[in-house]
C-alpha cells in the first residue's frame, strides 16, 4: 500500500470512528422520513381526506377559517391554511407559537403545532393533528438536529454530514482498483456472498457503498444547505453567479372600510390567477400593516415550483405577485433543496433511490466498525 492510500485511509478510519454514530442516526431516521407522507395518508385517511358531493362547490374561505379557528380555541391563532385543487382532500388550518429559544431540546422550543382539518363542503371538522407528538416530526427533527435546539443540535449534524462528505470521497479512493484487470473489477463492483463472514461485512461496506455514493453525497450536501448558513449561502451564490441576495418585496397593508370579506377576496383571486397550482397555501396577516400571504404550488408533494402572491388585508386587493420562472438559478436551487433531500422531485422513483441511499448510508458505520474491530483483533493477535 501507498504512503498516500495509508493516509486516506487513516483519515477515513478516524472520521468514521469520531462521527459513525450520528452518520447512522441521521441515515436511519431519513430512512424512516421518507415514505411519511405515503404512510400518514393511509393511516389518518378519514382526517386527511374526503368525499366530494356530485356538486363539487366549496364553502368560502373564511367561513371555513372560522369554524377551523372556534376548533382550535381563542388561544390557538390560525398561522397557515393549505387548500387542495384534489377535491377529495380535507383543507389544513395550522397554529403554531415557538417556544422557548433557550431550551435544550426540540420539545421546549415549541409551545404548541397542531392543525384541524376540516371538509371544504360541509364545513365538518375529520380530526385534529399534534405535529409536536407526531412519530415522523419527531423522526425529521431527531434527523434535523438530533431533537436537540436547533443552536446546539444543527451544527453537530451539519459538520458530521460535512465530515461523511470528505469519507465519501476518502471511501472512493479507496475502493479505486490499482489495476483495471478482471479480478480487481470484480472485488470492487460485486459481493461475494458465497464467502467468508467477514469478506462479506467487507464487501457490503466496500461496493455497496461505491454504487449510492453519488446519491448519498447529494442527500449530504442538500443536508448541509440546511444545516450551515454559509454553505447556504456558498450554494446559491456559485448557482446564481451573483453575491447578491434573492430579491424580496415586503408590501404593506393600508386601513380600508370594505363591505366584503376581504379574506374571500384575497383567496378567490388567488384561485384565478393561479390555476395550475395543486395546492395553495394561505397565510393570514400578522399585524396592523401584514399582508395576506398566498403561494401557489404545483405538484402533490413537492415546494419548489411556487409563485408567490401578496395581498392587503383590509381590501383583499393584490399588492405583488413574484412567479417561480422570474426567481434566478440560485433561488430555484435552494428552493428545490427540500424536494431534492427526500427524493420527491423525481417523484415515487427518486423516493426509492432515497430510501435505499439512506439505508446503505446507516450501513456504512457499521460495516466500517465491524471491519475495524476484526484488524484490530488481528493486530492483538499478531
Amino acid at each position: 500500500m501507498t504512503r498516500f492510500r495509508k493516509i486516506i485511509g487513516q483519515i477515513h478510519l478516524w472520521l468514521g470512528l469520531i462521527t459513525g454514530f450520528i452518520v447512522l442516526i441521521v441515515s436511519i431516521t431519513g430512512c424512516l422520513f421518507v415514505f411519511q407522507k405515503e404512510i400518514s395518508d393511509l393511516i389518518h385517511q378519514k382526517t386527511f381526506f374526503v368525499e366530494p358531493p356530485a356538486a363539487a362547490a366549496t364553502l368560502p374561505y373564511s367561513t371555513l377559517f372560522k369554524k377551523a379557528e372556534q376548533t382550535l380555541g381563542k388561544d390557538r391563532p390560525i398561522n397557515f391554511s393549505t387548500t387542495y385543487k384534489a377535491p377529495d382532500h380535507a383543507w389544513e388550518f395550522m397554529t403554531y407559537k415557538a417556544g422557548d429559544p433557550k431550551a435544550l431540546t426540540y420539545f421546549g422550543t415549541i409551545d404548541y403545532y397542531e392543525s384541524v382539518f376540516i371538509n371544504p363542503y360541509t364545513g365538518a371538522v375529520t380530526g385534529k393533528y399534534d405535529y409536536k407528538y407526531d412519530f415522523f416530526n419527531v423522526v425529521k427533527f431527531i434527523h434535523w438536529g438530533l431533537l436537540l435546539n436547533d443552536t446546539y443540535g444543527q451544527p453537530i449534524v451539519g459538520y458530521s454530514t460535512l465530515i461523511f462528505v470528505i469519507m465519501l470521497i476518502t471511501g472512493m479512493i479507496m475502493w479505486w482498483p490499482k489495476k483495471w484487470s478482471k479480478t480487481n473489477i470484480n472485488k470492487s463492483f460485486k459481493i461475494k456472498w458465497k464467502a467468508g463472514f467477514k469478506r462479506v461485512v467487507y464487501d457490503l461496506h466496500n461496493v455497496s457503498g461505491f454504487y449510492v455514493m453519488l446519491f448519498t453525497l447529494i442527500l449530504a450536501l442538500t443536508g448541509m444547505v440546511f444545516a450551515m448558513k454559509w454553505f447556504q449561502t456558498t450554494v446559491y451564490v456559485i448557482a446564481s453567479r451573483s453575491i447578491t441576495p434573492p430579491d424580496f418585496k415586503q408590501e404593506k397593508s393600508q386601513k380600508s372600510i370594505v363591505t366584503f370579506n376581504p379574506m374571500d377576496k384575497a383567496f378567490d383571486t388567488a384561485k384565478i390567477l393561479l390555476k395550475t397550482a395543486d395546492r395553495i397555501a394561505f397565510s393570514p396577516a400578522s399585524g396592523a400593516d401584514g399582508v395576506i400571504y398566498v403561494n401557489g404550488i404545483i405538484g402533490k408533494e413537492t415546494y419548489y415550483h411556487a409563485d408567490a402572491l401578496q395581498f392587503d388585508q383590509y381590501s383583499g386587493k393584490l399588492l405583488h405577485r413574484k412567479n417561480y420562472s422570474e426567481q434566478n438559478a440560485g433561488e430555484k436551487l435552494i428552493g428545490m433543496n427540500y424536494d431534492i433531500h427526500v427524493g420527491a422531485i423525481l417523484g415515487l422513483p427518486g423516493k426509492i433511490i432515497a430510501f435505499i441511499a439512506s439505508l446503505v448510508a446507516a450501513s456504512l458505520p457499521i460495516t466500517g466498525f465491524m471491519i475495524w474491530l476484526n484488524r484490530k483483533k488481528k493486530k492483538s493477535k499478531k
